[in-house]
């Protein structure tokens, strides 16, 4: 089990830990990313485009609702989110294209 920060001594644990939290984070991005390669086959069987303003609008307000609640910057939160989504629709846009509807 991690430590809690205030339990902390050291610099050195605290990178450690740090650096544990970042391999944890980038797992969970990797298993995000499996999903997401899912996506432009569902999305073409639809008629769905890869980018869809209505589906951003909503993941983005839902992560914003979830940091704050968590205490995490809204702002900042929805800024790192923004970049993510961009770059998994650039993903699925290579796959599928541009073409379909918003959805």
């Amino acid at each position: 089990m991690r430590r809690t920060p205030d339990k902390i001594d050291t610099m050195a644990e605290l990178r450690a830990t740090i650096d544990e939290i970042d391999r944890e984070l980038i797992a969970l991005h990797t298993e995000r990313v499996r999903y997401i390669d899912r996506a432009p086959a569902l999305k073409a069987q639809v008629g769905i485009a890869a980018r869809a303003p209505s589906r951003v609008a909503d993941v983005l307000a839902k992560v914003r609702g979830e940091a704050e609640a968590k205490g995490f910057d809204g702002d900042l939160a929805e800024a790192m989110w923004a970049l993510l989504i961009d770059a998994m629709i650039a993903r699925e846009e290579q796959v599928m294209g541009t073409e379909g509807a918003d959805g």
